[in-house]
């Protein structure tokens, strides 16, 4: 299959990780140089985008991946307990769309990490552009810090909180890596593949982050070379069959950000605004762009939940007891984005996510 994708990309770089562990076949294309067919096909040029032999596209990376997990259910990623897969579905979703800020404000916000980035990223994305390369450049800074950092809440009053997630992630990643070398079982979860997607091509590469890992961090360092490297390491998959204590601080976290973050986006969507506020871990967010994609991830984590049989839901909200994660299994809060209504993905006509 052709990926259609951007090697520093946050979500090509998580399809790259489950892909090369599942032992996938793939070539890498850059996509904007051929945006009018890849659009008419996918919907949206978002990286990163399958092309498959037959004809059919497929874009965005949780679809994608729960796709694929039934074409090629060998060494799946899919823990077999209803709660432990939930609760690495959970993860996967914070993966997503919370450390997202995180990672692009590391990126664009310190000079270094933007000058290396935007000679990278022009010489990808934009030689199909008829201008110099500077101007690319200049183009691809603009936007990038324009579009995902400022216009997402990165301010001088938020910025220290956007950057203590890195830390609350790598922390509570590290106390579930103690004892095991992937965090719920002995070979890569969705959690895992979905951590990746901030961790491997943001985090532990762009210089800011990466010297923070490297440095302060190595056992994540480790992890994200032992997740890129686990087709050739890993033998059956083995999963826990239980959610381990030691994942309490990650689904405290995900309980005080993300979930605060899909219930404010929700009551946005649902009132039709444009922009939302919310208050995390007594940090004011103001004049955030509401997602409809965000709706359509709290749609799908509630469908997730509502399949589980009574016992399993009891169990997921037992290791859920914070107030915030009620949003997902009480409707008091509507979620209707209005997107993929036939389940099609991921061969849906795709929207832009944010």
């Amino acid at each position: 299959m052709k990926v259609w994708g951007v090697s520093v990309s946050y979500y090509t770089g998580k399809l790259e990780a489950y892909l090369r562990y599942k032992g996938i076949p793939y070539e890498m294309e850059h996509p904007f140089a051929d945006q009018a067919r890849i659009r008419d096909g996918a919907g949206a040029i978002q990286v990163p985008i399958i092309e498959r032999d037959d004809g059919r596209w497929m874009s965005d990376s949780t679809p994608i991946i729960r796709h694929l997990e039934t074409e090629f259910p060998e060494r799946t990623v899919l823990p077999s307990d209803p709660v432990v897969r939930f609760i690495a579905l959970l993860i996967e979703d914070y993966a997503d769309e919370w450390l997202w800020r995180c990672a692009m404000h590391y990126r664009w916000s310190y000079e270094h990490d933007r000058e290396l980035l935007s000679r990278i990223l022009a010489d990808e994305i934009t030689t199909h552009l008829p201008l110099p390369r500077f101007v690319r450049r200049y183009l691809v800074k603009r936007r990038q810090r324009g579009r995902f950092v400022i216009n997402d809440g990165v301010t001088e009053g938020t910025r220290e909180h956007v950057e203590i997630g890195y830390f609350n992630a790598m922390r509570s990643m590290l106390t579930m890596l103690e004892d095991r070398p992937y965090l719920l079982g002995n070979t890569p979860s969705i959690a895992d593949i979905g951590m990746m997607g901030p961790m491997l091509r943001h985090f532990s590469q762009d210089p800011t982050p990466a010297a923070i890992m490297r440095n302060d961090w190595p056992a994540i360092t480790e992890w994200v070379a032992r997740v890129w490297n686990a087709h050739a390491t890993a033998g059956e998959t083995s999963f826990l069959d239980e959610v381990p204590d030691d994942a309490a601080a990650i689904l405290q976290e995900i309980a005080e950000t993300h979930m605060v973050q899909l219930k404010e986006n929700a009551i946005a969507h649902g009132r039709g605004q444009l922009r939302f506020e919310m208050s995390v871990q007594g940090c004011d967010y103001k004049n955030l762009p509401v997602s409809r994609y965000r709706v359509y991830c709290l749609e799908r984590l509630r469908e997730a939940f509502d399949i589980l049989s009574t016992d399993h839901k009891e169990k997921v909200m037992s290791l859920l007891p914070y107030p915030e994660c009620s949003l997902i299994w009480d409707p008091a809060v509507s979620a209707n984005s209005n997107y993929d209504v036939d389940r099609q993905a991921p061969f849906n006509k795709s929207i832009n996510v944010l």
